[in-house]
């Protein structure tokens, strides 16, 4: 009957378009992605999403579950009726084949040019619901329903006009597909960075796909549904199918990637300004929210896992090694140094903190543990040259944006020292500890402050004695050796020594070793700098730690000056970390060989150097100098490294090098 109604011309017509037309199963994705887009004008036109959305939902839910529908009470709506009925009619009067339901399609789709994506997929459904949901309500109609019955027969249910498996199942895909495209407009419209939510802009490069397949579905269903085609539903189905699980990995994504930022906000706005202490800190930057569905994180110590996690933190100072996995092997021979240093003297009290109160956790900080395999096993190797605590979690850090706005993370290494109280007293220790070393504990900036004045001075003399010593020690990590004397054997020996060492290198260890030998080009330099340190001897008491200790230098070098061969200066960067008679110096420089090999040992120069010098100076101290004779004489002490006058006691001359007034290195 239906078929009888129609004007054969417009068959003819039809007939000579489908030659033209393209098949849309024969189409690529980026084809239908160019089509449908040139079809999308804005999205600014008014409609009641919710209503339709849950209309929509309840008709294509109750008809294919045979469920009772939600209850929603309107009295009007946009778009309206006619709109609804005349889309309807578009796909009740499409010719059964895929050329035309693809010209239909792009139709209802001009139509819907100025409505979000959302929009087009909801309303089209809701057109197909006038036919679809009519059926079905009309299937329901009971025996005694006499008008009810004429209608049914009528409109043939159940008669010639059935629903068959394909086209149920075609609707249930269908309402996933409309629930991810709604989900996906929902979390759209608030707005998220896509750099924070990159899944939603991943999805939406197959929302306007899904958004056509669903139409195209719609158009071939109710072209089934009133008999006038016969399209195999089960292509446009599989079609959607391939939809629906790209939108769903997209929409997981989402969802966890809004979580974390929703984590985000309540870490930053709510419990960061109001930390309890240091172990509260950590677990909001690394213990992530009991319903993330990831790991919990492990801290380990030289190996071992710590039992209780960030617990092992309380109340103690923690010094935040953050870094990612690459070029890190300087910072972490230097926080070796550190933890040895920390664990040797852990009862130690400088300024009011004992070093076996810090502790040393490291951060490692990646993009993504998964695209790498190596990454993994970088990291298990660089946590075994670790005796200090490490977290190990291959996930990213739940509190990485804090790291980066609070402790002013960017990529490159830094070392946060933070108090018990979870309060921070250094955003980033770790360019004074590769300068001061374990002498900038507590590591607070104005330690360094004191260590500056306590050195400034002395480079402020040197350089005001020669302008070349401006060049000296610019380098945080060069050592520095300042040397000079009255033996002039003893100094070319010196300089011969030293530059041995220079050429020298020394395995897995970079080390820039310098040279300065006072007076060497220009005579009047030496006495222009005793002078100048003569000047900075105070005779009165001392003001405060740092003054006392300018003091006591001041007079080390005044006491080394006597010496009769030679006095050295050992600096690291422009802190001085030895003072010696040049002997014992010259000794240890030419016994470099013995020693070299600890210097990976000892993570720096500087430190292997001091050992052996400790050692050397000792075989000269325990050397008899006494001096027996009848005769009262002026006699100076034999060892070298003292030369000062000995005093009589009865007929015996004794040294006074061991005593309180020798030098005190």
């Amino acid at each position: 009957m239906a078929l009888a109604l129609l004007n054969p011309s417009a068959s003819v017509t039809t007939s000579q378009q489908k030659d033209q037309l393209p098949n849309p199963f024969e189409l690529q994705d980026s084809q239908i992605r160019y089509k449908v887009y040139l079809t999308h004008v804005n999205d600014d036109k008014e409609y009641d999403g919710d209503v339709l959305f849950n209309l929509v939902s309840n008709i294509l839910n109750s008809a294919s579950a045979q469920v009772s529908a939600t209850t929603v009470s309107v009295t009007s709506f946009k778009p309206d009726f006619p709109t609804l009925k005349q889309l309807s009619c578009q796909m009740i009067t499409t010719r059964g084949s895929p050329e035309c339901a693809h010209q239909t399609t792009l139709k209802i789709l001009q139509q819907l040019s100025g409505f979000s994506w959302g929009a087009k997929a909801v309303i089209a459904l809701a057109a197909f619901s006038l036919e679809y949901g009519e059926f079905w309500r009309l299937d329901r109609i009971q025996v005694a329903d006499q008008f009810g019955n004429s209608l049914k027969q009528l409109n043939q249910v159940q008669i010639s006009r059935k629903v068959p498996a394909d086209m149920t199942d075609l609707v249930t895909v269908l309402g996933e597909v409309l629930n991810y495209i709604n989900l996906w407009e929902k979390w759209s419209a608030m707005d998220y960075d896509t750099e924070a939510v990159p899944s939603l802009l991943a999805a939406m490069q197959e929302i306007p796909l899904a958004v056509y397949w669903t139409i195209a579905s719609i158009v071939a269903s109710v072209g089934n549904l009133v008999g006038i085609s016969e399209h195999k539903l089960s292509n446009f189905k599989d079609r959607l199918n391939k939809i629906v699980i790209k939108l769903k990995t997209h929409m997981e994504n989402g969802r966890w990637e809004i979580g974390r930022i929703q984590d985000y906000k309540i870490r930053f706005d709510i419990r960061y300004p109001k930390i309890k202490d240091v172990v509260d800190l950590l677990d909001i930057l690394i213990i992530p929210a009991s319903d993330s569905g990831t790991s919990i994180p492990k801290i380990f110590e030289d190996g071992v896992q710590i039992k209780n996690g960030i617990q092992v933190f309380k109340q103690k100072y923690v010094m935040l090694f953050i870094s990612g996995l690459d070029s890190i092997g300087d910072e972490i021979l230097l926080l070796s140094s550190i933890y040895k240093r920390l664990q040797e003297h852990a009862g130690e009290e400088i300024k009011g903190f004992k070093k076996g109160d810090f502790r040393i956790l490291w951060i490692p900080v990646v993009d993504d543990w998964n695209t790498d395999n190596t990454r993994r096993e970088k990291f298990y190797n660089l946590k075994k040259s670790m005796k200090w605590h490490v977290l190990e979690y291959f996930e990213k850090l739940p509190g990485y944006e804090i790291i980066v706005q609070k402790l002013k993370y960017d990529g490159k290494p830094i070392v946060t020292v933070i108090n018990p109280q979870g309060q921070i007293i250094n955003e980033n220790a770790l360019h004074i500890i590769f300068e001061w070393e374990i002498e900038a504990f507590p590591f607070r900036q104005t330690d360094v402050d004191d260590l500056n004045k306590k050195w400034k001075w002395f480079w402020n003399l040197l350089e005001k004695t020669d302008d070349k010593a401006k060049l000296l020690g610019r380098d945080n990590t060069s050592c520095v050796f300042i040397y000079g004397g009255n033996d002039s054997n003893w100094i070319q020996n010196m300089k011969n020594a030293i530059g041995k060492i220079e050429k020298h290198e020394i395995n897995n260890v970079d080390v820039n070793i310098e040279r300065y030998q006072l007076g060497e080009h220009n005579p009047d330099h030496v006495p222009s700098f005793w002078i100048g340190l003569d000047g900075k001897k105070k005779n009165k008491e001392c003001k405060g730690r740092v003054d006392c200790e300018i003091q006591e230098v001041v007079r080390t070098l005044l006491c080394l000056k006597q010496d009769p061969l030679g006095w050295v200066v050992l600096s690291r960067g422009r802190n001085l970390k030895l003072l010696g008679h040049g002997e014992p110096m010259y000794q240890t420089v030419l016994e470099f060989e013995k020693w070299k090999n600890t210097v990976l040992e000892k993570e720096t120069f500087d430190v292997a150097f001091k050992e052996h010098y400790d050692v050397v100076k000792e075989r000269y101290a325990s050397r008899p100098y006494d001096h027996t004779s009848s005769v009262l004489a002026t006699i100076t002490c034999p060892n070298t490294s003292c030369g000062r006058v000995m005093e009589v006691t009865s007929i015996q001359y004794r040294c006074c090098h061991g005593s309180a007034n020798g030098c005190s290195v």
